[in-house]
């Protein structure tokens, strides 16, 4: 049940209007994976400060668990996160557009520093704040309605933190575009340019998202959260100390523990099986 009443750290009243963020559980095979879901769908789910806040603890709380993957999405067909809540935005002076946008930051470091995948399951629009969260996933899954965009500039501001990560997923002159033009993309555009990894049918999206987060759930989990970890270090890397971080990370595999040798015994035995 979705309560009526909340006190912000303010003191003032949190209407249901204000939305929270609801962490929800379910298995693929024996693992754990958590779903964390924007729930404010009368505002396309669209961030304000203490929503943006819930949204990063939220993902920091998951550090302490089993979970084998997290998917990402917002509440409602309409809005994955719709942006920043423009009130928001109309109410911010120098110190508190600071603030702000320095949540808005702290939500993408902290899916960028989950330990294991963070799939977003893009059911609507992404924009602004929204699509910045979903490149900061791991993997991006969108129903064909999906609409995504950097409409920023439109209303005065430039496209900021996490918006510095599109140039690598989509390249220089989409990244400009989008952000210089602030104009929207389909789902199927995003998918061509590589913003969108599957695109899937209308009525589809949970069952893509589940299958992929079977694939990711049925994985070696310590050699899982090696490879999140080294991508992330590919990142800042040079080529040559990304080769010895990897061979590094290959080893630490070897030092943990029998997963390796568990893994290759399991398949090993089912190919043998047939």
């Amino acid at each position: 049940m979705r309560p009526t009443a909340k006190s912000y750290s303010n003191g003032t009243q949190k209407t249901v209007n204000d939305g929270q963020v609801l962490t929800e559980w379910s298995k693929a095979g024996d693992a754990d994976i958590a779903t964390v879901v924007v729930d404010r769908p009368a505002k396309l789910n669209a961030l304000h400060m203490d929503l943006s806040k819930e949204l990063a603890a939220s993902f920091v709380a998951l550090r302490d668990t089993h979970a084998r993957a997290v998917v990402l999405t917002g509440a409602g067909d309409k809005a994955f996160i719709g942006g920043a809540d423009i009130n928001t935005l109309k109410s911010l002076n120098p110190s508190s557009a600071r603030t702000y946008i320095t949540s808005i930051h702290e939500v993408c470091a902290a899916i960028r520093s989950c330990a294991v995948p963070v799939v977003a399951r893009v059911n609507g629009y992404a924009l602004g704040a929204g699509l910045e969260i979903a490149a900061a996933c791991d993997m991006r899954i969108a129903e064909a309605t999906a609409v995504m965009g950097m409409p920023e500039v439109k209303v005065g501001l430039p496209s900021v933190v996490e918006a510095a990560l599109l140039p690598t997923l989509i390249g220089w002159g989409r990244a400009r575009w989008m952000l210089m033009t602030g104009e929207n993309i389909d789902a199927s555009t995003g998918a061509r340019w590589g913003l969108i990894d599957i695109l899937a049918e209308a009525g589809k999206l949970e069952k893509e998202t589940a299958t992929t987060v079977a694939s990711i759930a049925s994985a070696a989990p310590y050699a899982m959260r090696v490879q999140k970890r080294l991508m992330r270090d590919w990142e800042r890397l040079s080529l040559s100390d990304s080769i010895d971080a990897g061979i590094e990370a290959f080893v630490e595999c070897y030092e943990a523990g029998s997963e390796p040798q568990d893994y290759v015994n399991a398949f090993l035995a089912k190919r043998k099986g047939g």
